[in-house]
């Protein structure tokens, strides 16, 4: 999910562990907290596209992670607010062993992968940290003259991290873009496709009941109502999401039925902030078959399906490739190959469908890769975020999602 989500459900999650106990700087906490997963975009600076693909969502998303991460955090912040006189070396030691840390949990994770990576992947992370390190410093300097009169435990904190880090991965699997739930132990990434990566249906209500609270008193009844609200009405809607989902399973390979097309698989998603327009792709012979659904379309059935060629005989001479082995198992096989007019290869990630209902151009698929060979011969892989304003049309979205 997007950042502001994750941000409002950690602090959410913070005011339900610690919010009697500290009030508003629990939900700090744990909004701090609910983003220390998505941290490892911050590799992004320092290695290649192939490899920061793959370790975005990979150990810093995963149960072992959020059983881990929590035991070093919940140990540094019960000690930056128990009021002890420590000195400046003593504190530049107890980061740099949480610092030394997290580096050893990301080269495990970067090990884990299921292709080689860059081998500045682990330096990127470690710098990533270096950063957090120093601004953490001039932080705490600043909070340790501000000790806690009733600081809770060091297992206090430890639920507290636990609890808003292992939350924000179990929502993100419930998005296309899935996570990797069970590193170090299994690259396979759980993405259940019930919610769009970024929904303000779940979000908004979430968020205005979290400011609710935050604006009363610490431990009285109406600002833990609140808290609790907010989590409940976004809950409640991401269980009907799910709802949603077999709905459109259901109508979607019916659709194929009485289409008589022969497919081996498929997958439905929601569209971007909602989650009334779906999108479909099934997997045939030698194309794939990609059609869109509204909940409120008066027919319970795909009125037409678009045929993308899968094209895959444009790869074979790169079958080898990395870059190419990292791109089928990122779209777990839902892919086409297009020959664009530059003369360049370009690889769409189905699963993110069409920008309108067609795919006329190259343009037209949301979620695309150009790869480029080198003069070794080796492919490298960027992300393709041109569009072309005649691509989208809000208009025709809004039109489409009303219904047919």
């Amino acid at each position: 999910m997007d950042s502001i989500t994750q941000i409002t459900l950690g602090a959410a999650v913070g005011e339900v562990v610690l919010g009697k106990k500290l009030g508003n700087r629990a939900m700090l906490w744990g909004a701090f907290a609910g983003t220390i997963p998505d941290l490892d975009v911050l590799a992004n600076l320092v290695t290649d596209n192939v490899s920061s693909t793959a370790f975005h969502r990979a150990i810093t998303h995963s149960i072992f992670f959020a059983f881990i991460a929590p035991l070093a955090l919940g140990w540094l912040v019960h000690r930056l607010y128990d009021g002890t006189p420590r000195s400046n070396r003593v504190w530049a030691r107890d980061f740099g062993v949480v610092l030394a840390f997290f580096i050893i949990i990301n080269a495990i994770g970067a090990l884990a992968l299921p292709i080689p990576v860059s081998d500045v992947l682990p330096i990127g992370v470690m710098v990533s940290v270096v950063i957090l390190f120093v601004l953490g410093i001039a932080w705490w300097r600043r909070q340790r003259r501000n000790p806690i009169a009733d600081n809770p435990s060091q297992l206090a904190w430890t639920n507290l991290f636990f609890w808003t880090i292992f939350t924000h991965p179990l929502l993100d699997a419930c998005t296309i873009y899935g996570t990797q739930l069970l590193q170090p132990f299994s690259d396979f990434r759980v993405g259940l496709d019930n919610i769009s990566v970024a929904d303000p249906a779940y979000t908004l209500p979430f968020l205005i009941c979290l400011i609710i609270a935050s604006r009363m008193t610490r431990g009285s009844r109406r600002r833990a109502w609140f808290n609790w609200a907010g989590i409940a009405i976004s809950s409640a809607y991401l269980v009907f999401t799910f709802f949603n989902k077999q709905h459109v399973d259901t109508v979607f390979e019916n659709s194929l039925k009485t289409e008589e097309l022969s497919y081996s698989r498929f997958c439905t998603t929601p569209t971007i902030f909602n989650n009334i327009l779906w999108q479909g792709v099934a997997d045939g012979d030698s194309v794939f078959y990609h059609g869109t659904y509204s909940l409120l379309d008066k027919e319970e059935r795909i009125l037409r399906f678009n045929y993308l060629p899968k094209n895959y005989h444009l790869l074979e001479p790169y079958q080898d490739q990395r870059a190419i082995k990292m791109l089928k198992w990122f779209s777990k096989d839902f892919y086409s190959v297009t020959e664009r007019k530059d003369g360049r290869l370009q690889i769409n990630q189905l699963q993110y469908g069409l920008f309108g209902e067609e795919a006329n151009d190259e343009q037209d698929y949301i979620f695309k890769f150009i790869l480029e060979e080198d003069e070794t011969g080796e492919l490298h892989i960027s992300h393709d975020r041109e569009v072309q304003p005649d691509s989208i049309s809000l208009g025709d979205f809004w039109t489409r999602l009303k219904g047919i």
